[in-house]
């Protein structure tokens, strides 16, 4: 009997173990697919944020769309955050952030498709400069036209190539393929922490973010990666004779492979949402849903009874409510410290993402940088950068144990600091290059009041050339024609890229002493004055990144506290709506829309309508970007020394130290800025970011 006994106890025993056991490898396979999740929806963000130059090269249009283009991921993300945060924890979770990483994955694959479907990408709209072999033409004027195919085309044929072209409506697919990933990621944080913090053991949650966050900055780590080998890839690789393209990746009208990037990014995440479609809803069942199961066994005979009750009390409490949710959002909006909070953090933000938007496009035009080096650079200046400025700020914070006004001065002195050294990147502004026809007269000694209808001058007047032409030389005098007709060029030789052009009128009247009145492909090179400006910038660059991740990490904490306890889930909410909205979406385009105004010259779309932007105005460009956000960033400060002389006077005299748990989700928020991909990188108004953690992440793990 008693052997009986024991053997049915070590039964039960080894099943005990077993569905522990079971219960164990759910939780921590669920843990490795959010790993990989958070990897795929940073490696998305960062692809976007680094294809955004080429979309709008390859689409024909303004910054200002793009920027609409680049913030269509939030309006996605706000179609869904209210449906996800309210009704996901009562779903099965897994299997939801499961199809948010299907149909991210899907959108991001969706705006690749438009390449697919668009034809070859015509650099050269107007014409074709397509040397024999090594020949060399000597011409008694500058009859370059004859020895350029000139693709003059019926109207019936340019009208039906409007659709294949990239002036076309076709953008219209990269909107929604990134509303599309909007959708998609929106499920990821909210559903991913509040199951971890159901289903991890007491005290573990912590960690479990910590070490899910750290794991997902190998995102950034592939995407900058990535970004920069596809950009050296021609758009149209594998499709054409590589051999036969003229334009470098330092041309204006380069586009690289920006495709291939969303491809590889959306295969990840639909890769990564398979796990979970076979992931249990409930792992482990935590304490709390084991006593209200109790509970609701016991009151199961009851139902019935109080069904008619209940109905009538359900629409009394939707109406109560509603109610409470204006009352509580009224006591928000009537609470001075929130309200400037969130306009500060607003100020901050819409400065980062303007900036990070088209930071690649300032260090093409201003430096003259590719696509490539200028991705590179970024990513290898970013993720050392910000980790260690982060972690050392929060370092900081717990070693001297600083109170919240005390926090609030920390980070309102590195912000500061950050600032100032913003400013010198307005000395490090490159003159515009010298261009005859936009910023000099044609032959080259005289600068001009406006770069709109510059007079011929009488080295090219007798060429009957086409003024609307693309195709950047470089003459051996150091200024960059709009081609070689204006140029004044007679002759040429050479293959393609290597295309050289000889007894150019305009270069020769500039005073070369020599008779090798030349010019070749392409717009000639920066300075090396401007390079080392680079140089500088980059060091800056740095600096100024560590100090705005450094002092950047509390807004968190501050929002809990400045705010009622039963109202901290609501305030988190609508802060993030704010940022989502006025910041997220809004500062591309405003900031896209000013850039375009520094534009001098504009390509002509296959339909005759205005395309991209060839060439900037470099000082006009600088001072537009970096005053922007400069601006920004200064209101931003003023609002927040009121802010910080406001809170003083409400908390003085009162505890204001942090709490354990408090630095608990100032350190969780730190990781998450650190994996964030949608807008994660340092520039002028790094610290901005800081603010914009996923709020809605927290609120439903609330």
């Amino acid at each position: 009997m008693d052997q009986h006994q024991h053997l049915n106890k070590t039964a039960e025993s080894e099943s005990s173990e077993k569905k522990k056991t079971r219960r164990c490898n759910g939780f921590k396979m669920f843990l490795a697919a959010l790993s990989f999740s958070y990897i795929a929806r940073a490696l998305g963000g960062i692809i976007m944020k680094m294809s955004i130059t080429q979309i709008e090269r390859r689409f024909d249009i303004s910054s200002s769309l793009a920027g609409l283009i680049d913030g269509s991921f939030e309006i996605g993300n706000l179609l869904v955050i209210v449906f996800v945060s309210y009704f996901g924890s009562k779903l099965h979770r897994p299997k939801l952030i499961g199809i948010g990483c299907l149909i991210m994955g899907t959108g991001s694959i969706l705006t690749a498709l438009p390449h697919f479907f668009m034809g070859y990408y015509r650099y050269s709209k107007e014409t074709h400069i397509n040397p024999s072999e090594n020949s060399t033409s000597s011409l008694s004027t500058c009859l370059i036209n004859q020895t350029l195919s000139f693709n003059r085309t019926s109207p019936e044929i340019v009208e039906k190539g409007c659709l294949k072209e990239s002036g076309s409506h076709m953008w219209m697919y990269v909107f929604m393929g990134n509303m599309l990933r909007g959708i998609g990621e929106t499920p990821i944080g909210p559903l991913g922490i509040s199951y971890i913090d159901d289903f991890a053991k007491e005290g573990h949650s912590s960690l479990y973010l910590g070490s899910l966050n750290a794991i997902g900055m190998i995102g950034p780590v592939i995407g900058f990666i990535l970004g920069s080998l596809f950009a050296k890839m021609y758009v149209d690789i594998g499709y054409v004779d590589l051999s036969t393209i003229r334009i470098t990746p330092k041309d204006s009208r380069w586009v690289g492979a920006w495709w291939l990037g969303f491809l590889v990014s959306g295969l990840f995440s639909i890769t990564s949402s398979i796990p979970f479609f076979f992931l249990p809803q409930n792992p482990n069942k935590p304490q709390k849903e084991r006593k209200v199961s109790l509970s609701l066994h016991v009151l199961k005979t009851n139902d019935e009874r109080s069904q008619t009750a209940n109905l009538t009390n359900r629409g009394k409490k939707v109406t109560k409510t509603v109610t409470g949710f204006f009352q509580s959002l009224k006591s928000l909006l009537t609470n001075p410290l929130y309200v400037m909070f969130v306009l500060l953090t607003l100020l901050q933000i819409s400065s980062f993402i303007g900036s990070f938007t088209y930071i690649f496009k300032y260090m093409e035009q201003q430096y003259g940088q590719s696509a490539s080096q200028a991705n590179f650079l970024l990513g290898v200046i970013t993720i050392p950068t910000i980790a260690t400025g982060m972690f050392l700020g929060g370092y900081i914070i717990k070693k001297f144990k600083l109170s919240l006004v005390g926090i609030a001065k920390f980070s309102l002195l590195t912000s500061i600091i950050s600032f100032l050294f913003q400013l010198i990147y307005f000395p490090l502004i490159c003159e515009s290059k010298s261009v005859a026809g936009l910023t000099l007269t044609y032959d080259g000694n005289n600068s001009v009041a406006s770069h709109i209808d510059v007079p011929l001058s009488y080295c090219n007047s007798e060429c009957n050339c086409d003024e609307s032409q693309w195709e950047p030389v470089c003459g051996n005098n150091g200024i960059t024609y709009l081609s070689p007709c204006l140029a004044g060029c007679k002759s040429l030789s050479g293959i393609k890229k290597s295309t050289v052009f000889y007894n150019c009128s305009c270069v020769e009247v500039t005073g070369l002493r020599n008779r090798n009145y030349s010019a070749h492909l392409g717009e000639c090179p920066r300075d090396d004055a401007c390079t080392r400006k680079f140089y500088i910038y980059v060091a800056i660059q740095v600096i100024n990144s560590l100090f705005s991740a450094t002092g950047g990490t509390v807004c968190i904490l501050l929002i809990v506290k400045i705010v009622q306890p039963e109202l901290k889930a609501l305030a988190m909410g609508f802060h993030s709506m704010v940022i989502r909205t006025l910041g997220g979406i809004l500062a591309p385009i405003y900031f896209g829309a000013l850039i375009d105004k520094t534009c001098m010259r504009w390509s002509t779309t296959s339909c005759g309508a205005r395309g991209a932007c060839r060439i900037y105005n470099s000082v006009f460009f600088g001072r537009v970007y970096l005053g922007l956000s400069t601006a920004l960033r200064f209101s931003a400060l003023v609002l927040y020394i009121v802010f910080i002389f406001v809170m003083k006077k409400k908390f003085q005299g009162k505890d204001t130290k942090a709490s354990d748990n408090e630095r608990k989700v100032m350190d969780e928020a730190n990781l998450e800025f650190l994996n964030n991909g949608e807008h994660f990188v340092p520039s002028a108004g790094a610290d901005s970011k800081t603010c914009n953690l996923d709020m809605q992440d927290n609120a439903a793990a609330k």
